[in-house]
């Protein structure tokens, strides 16, 4: 692996120009596919497997023009403090909207609060169902603006008028998260590097990195059913592992240069190393993200893939693009102090003939008095200073002084912030969940107050009567049962297909959709399900947006431990071959479940429990989103991989080249130590720029991410993993001799490298061009 990446790079930087415009070609190709590539289809709510979807479906087989996700507006009408909904003024005022909204394009049907259920006991309150002829998506920017001028007249009388439901449903601030994470990850780079050149390469390869994915993503959405959230999770991850991957590169490009190594050979020697663990961190990412499709999701699936193949175009432009950009500016990524001492050392190395012919004896006595081969005395000692006077050689120093104190301090430490993990409560939250500012809020309020909590999560029951000798009434006797269920408010009238054999009837529960009870009431209802079917005959399954998110939680939850299983399975495999040692990659995925525990933790204090939410501009909490765990575990764990591969590849390097255990962890923190807490740095900051966005569910991602990383980069991999590698000693790189002969060698420490090297004459610290010119 060491060799062949050594030589790839520097093929590309002999042929940057090829390799350049080879990038470019990919870019156009991609574009011009993306711009002439039919619209990507709408977010797929299809959960296969779970009653709800079932009961779905049904409705669409059972009632064929009217699908279950129909687009749909409900209209709230509050009358003011004091007064009726019923009184002639507002009564006539929400005729005239009925009219008006009835004649608008695309509407098929439009419900009146006073020929049904729309009008509270107490008649302040009233509500209208809009329902339009096709989906959320296809119902067009004339129709809404025709209803919501309706609205707006209404609104004009003095009457209160919210709107809910989806067919207006307004989309979330979008927030700075893209902005404000590279700008953070641009000051990060600056400060690291103390060069713009430097700073500016990992960014820019990013961003092509980015815009090749985006781009193929949306040159191949109609094809392959890839919708906008497949794509902003591939813009989120590409952003944050292309930087990283360019910014180890980089990091011991320059490292190989301050050797004296002449920029074709420092390209070639980073690729080696460095590169190395780039394409295994990135395969630990690519597993984590491609092993979402175990899930049984189709929308998990599909985000994971294209997000796994963004990782994979971002591994490949660190390994090509990057060393082709070193070629076309090899000494600008360099620090300005390294770049003028180079200078300074071709002056002195065009003055070297006159001042060995002068003062040859002093020389001579110098060279003798720091031994040969050795830089003089003085050159040496501030090296060594600096060294040990880094942080990162301080801290690895200090933990191994106390790997006790430290590894107890930690586990106790990430145990306690994981503690509220176990009050976890799933689900789907909906628009009360929304901010205040919003009328969907709003009118989920005013129904809240008008109708009861249960009344914005009604449960759908779709009664399959086609076996039954009387199919009214079995669907009747099915009602009954279901009304005289404790927790159960009403239920409506059952409406039946043409055929009259189906029917579907609402139940509406005493408790909010994201209630505990309402959770209960849904599984009693099903578990009392058999008795009924076998007296009636027909079959009914529960259905509705509460049920379906109680059974996308449940889905959630089943599929959690078989997922990290497969995943945390192949990662180990992976770091037994990348390490050649049994411990570490156990201590890696240890590591990890404590931090990602820990982060849930932080997640349900927040977004649950309410402690800080409002610091978030959350307005109210309620449960985590169902998806979160997997997605958590899922980009967590590729990216936790990717912190364990380059800070202990580099220990895992020091120790095979002939340091002992402690040595080897101060050596990788010496080399990789800041790098490490750079990349992280800059992962947050992508992280948390989506937590300015206005929705909740952004937000949580946005904040659950960026913990993680925080607690897996900083914590684990920088406190825990130095101090258990510590208490190990030698134990930690001990590989059972069979095991050892199995196992694939791919050296990732560059011990072929290394060879090689040592074939070579010893650098001088002048480059070739130097000499040439000397």
């Amino acid at each position: 692996m060491a060799t062949f990446l050594y030589q790839l790079g520097q093929r590309a930087f002999r042929r940057r120009r090829w390799v350049a415009l080879l990038w470019v070609a990919v870019l156009a190709v991609v574009g011009i596919g993306a711009l002439s590539a039919a619209e990507a289809p709408d977010d797929s709510s299809s959960m296969p497997g779970i009653e709800s979807q079932k009961a779905f479906d049904l409705i669409n087989e059972q009632f064929p023009g009217s699908e279950a996700n129909g687009a749909s507006a409900r209209i709230v009408f509050v009358a003011p403090d004091g007064q009726k909904i019923i009184a002639a003024g507002h009564r006539s005022a929400v005729d005239r909207f009925l009219t008006e909204a009835a004649g608008g394009p695309q509407v098929a049907d439009v419900s009146s609060p006073f020929d049904g259920p729309g009008l509270s006991k107490d008649r302040t309150t009233a509500y209208a169902t809009v329902t339009y002829k096709t989906k959320d998506d296809e119902v067009t920017e004339a129709s809404k603006k025709e209803l919501e001028g309706a609205v707006e007249e209404v609104r004009d009388t003095g009457l209160t008028v919210e709107v809910g439901g989806s067919a207006l449903a307004t989309e979330a601030p979008a927030g700075m998260g893209e902005i404000v994470g590279v700008l953070v990850a641009a000051i990060v780079l600056l400060i690291t590097f103390g060069s713009l050149a430097a700073a500016g390469l990992p960014l820019i390869t990013a961003v092509i990195g980015v815009s090749i994915s985006l781009a193929g993503i949306t040159a191949l959405a109609n094809a392959f059913g890839l919708s906008s959230t497949s794509g902003e999770l591939a813009m989120m991850l590409g952003l944050a592992v292309g930087i990283d991957y360019s910014l180890f590169v980089v990091s011991r490009y320059r490292e190989e240069r301050a050797k004296g190594r002449d920029p074709q050979e420092a390209v070639g020697l980073a690729l080696g190393t460095a590169g190395s663990a780039v394409v295994f961190a990135g395969l630990t990412v690519v597993i984590a993200l491609a092993g979402l499709s175990v899930v049984g999701v189709p929308m998990l699936t599909k985000m994971g893939l294209s997000a796994a193949g963004t990782v994979v175009v971002g591994v490949l432009i660190a390994l090509t693009l990057v060393p082709a950009l070193l070629g076309f500016w090899p000494n600008a990524v360099l620090a300005r102090q390294t770049r003028r001492g180079r200078a300074r050392k071709s002056e002195r190395g065009l003055r070297i003939p006159r001042i060995r012919i002068h003062r040859r004896g002093r020389q001579l006595g110098r060279s003798q008095e720091a031994g040969e081969g050795q830089a003089p005395r003085k050159n040496r000692e501030p090296r060594k200073r600096e060294e040990a006077g880094s942080w990162s050689v301080r801290w690895a120093s200090f933990v191994l002084r106390r790997p006790v104190a430290v590894l107890l301090v930690t586990v106790v430490g990430l145990g306690a912030l994981a503690v509220p993990a176990l009050e976890l409560r799933l689900g789907m939250p909906g628009d009360e969940a929304k901010p205040t500012s919003t009328t969907e809020r709003r009118a989920y309020d005013a129904l809240a107050a008008g109708f009861g909590p249960g009344f914005n999560g009604p449960l759908t029951i779709v009664v399959d009567a086609r076996d039954a000798d009387d199919p009214k009434a079995a669907v009747e006797t099915v009602a009954e049962r279901i009304g005289a269920t404790k927790g159960v408010v009403s239920v409506s009238p059952p409406q039946f297909n043409e055929a009259k054999d189906t029917a579907v009837l609402s139940a509406t529960p005493s408790t909010a959709p994201t209630s505990e009870r309402t959770k209960n009431l849904v599984h009693t209802i099903r578990d009392e399900r058999s008795a009924t079917e076998t007296e009636t005959g027909a079959t009914f399954e529960v259905t509705g947006t509460t049920a379906l998110n109680i059974d996308i939680a449940k889905k959630m939850q089943d599929a959690l431990i078989p997922y990290l299983v497969v995943v945390v399975g192949l990662a180990f495999l992976l770091l037994l071959v990348v390490f050649r040692s049994v411990l570490v990659p156990l201590k890696a995925a240890l590591g990890f479940l404590l931090s990602v525990l820990a982060s849930f933790g932080a997640v349900v204090t927040v977004f649950q429990n309410g402690h800080g939410a409002s610091l978030l501009g959350v307005d109210q909490t309620g449960p985590i989103m169902s998806l979160m765990p997997i997605f958590l575990v899922g980009i967590v764990f590729g990216l936790a991989m990717d912190y364990q591969v380059f800070l202990v590849s580099r220990m895992r390097e020091a120790y095979v080249h002939g340091e002992g255990a402690g040595q080897a962890v101060v050596s990788g923190f010496r080399h990789s130590g800041r790098i490490v807490v750079a990349a992280a740095l800059i992962m947050m900051a992508v992280f948390s720029g989506f937590m300015t966005a206005g929705d909740s569910m952004v937000k949580m991602v946005g904040f659950g991410l960026a913990t993680a990383v925080l607690f897996d980069a900083i914590v684990v991999r920088m406190v825990l993993v130095p101090a258990v590698l510590a208490l190990l000693g030698k134990r930690a790189w001990w590989l059972p001799g069979w095991l050892d002969r199995l196992l694939p060698r791919v050296d990732i420490e560059g011990e072929a490298l290394n060879r090689r090297a040592a074939e070579l004459p010893a650098p001088t610290g002048e480059s070739h061009q130097d000499m040439a010119r000397v």
